[in-house]
């Protein structure tokens, strides 16, 4: 079996009500270390390469808060799940996780 990993302290550990445990000792905790980190780093990445426009959008065209883009955006995501499509390179799923993420925090925010 593989050994524990140690989760980092972090603030807002129970904020929510739900206390993080102290280690990592099942396959599953550990698969959703895993995928939680592959979200946050694919989510900092395109915040560094196109900016806060989902949370702070420039709005030439649309004038649509930021809830209500973020909406569309996972309706769009969610419209490519139920119809199988997609295009090459594009993860729809981890796109559609870090849509649900951002909206939390525009949520959170308004």
């Amino acid at each position: 079996m593989a050994e524990a990993r140690k989760l980092p302290k972090r603030p807002s550990d129970t904020h929510i009500g739900y206390p993080v445990a102290e280690t990592l000792g099942t396959k599953t905790q550990q698969a959703i270390s895993e995928v939680m980190k592959d979200i946050e780093e694919m989510l900092l990445s395109k915040n560094r390469s196109y900016g806060d426009s989902a949370l702070d959008p420039v709005r030439i065209f649309s004038k649509s808060d930021e809830l209500e883009g973020i909406r569309v955006r996972i309706d769009d995501k969610l419209s490519r799940v139920a119809l199988g499509t997609g295009y090459p390179g594009e993860d729809t799923i981890d796109d559609l996780i870090g849509y649900l993420v951002l909206l939390k925090i525009a949520t959170r925010n308004s």
